[in-house]
């Protein structure tokens, strides 16, 4: 019986997405770095509409 679990010889076992990911310290370096940038520019551009308008 050859189930989901079996290993082939002839086919190596695929690494999952995330591993992947964890396994790659530049796209990590990216990642913390341009996640909190753009955060913090949302954030920023939310802020900066909100001010009111001044009457003259």
């Amino acid at each position: 019986m050859s189930g989901p679990q079996s290993n082939e010889p002839g086919q190596p076992e695929r690494t999952p997405f995330f591993q992947r990911v964890l396994d790659n310290p530049f796209l990590l370096l990216f990642l913390g770095v341009t996640i909190p940038t753009v955060v913090y520019l949302i954030w920023g551009i939310m802020e900066i509409i909100q001010i009111p308008l001044a009457s003259p």
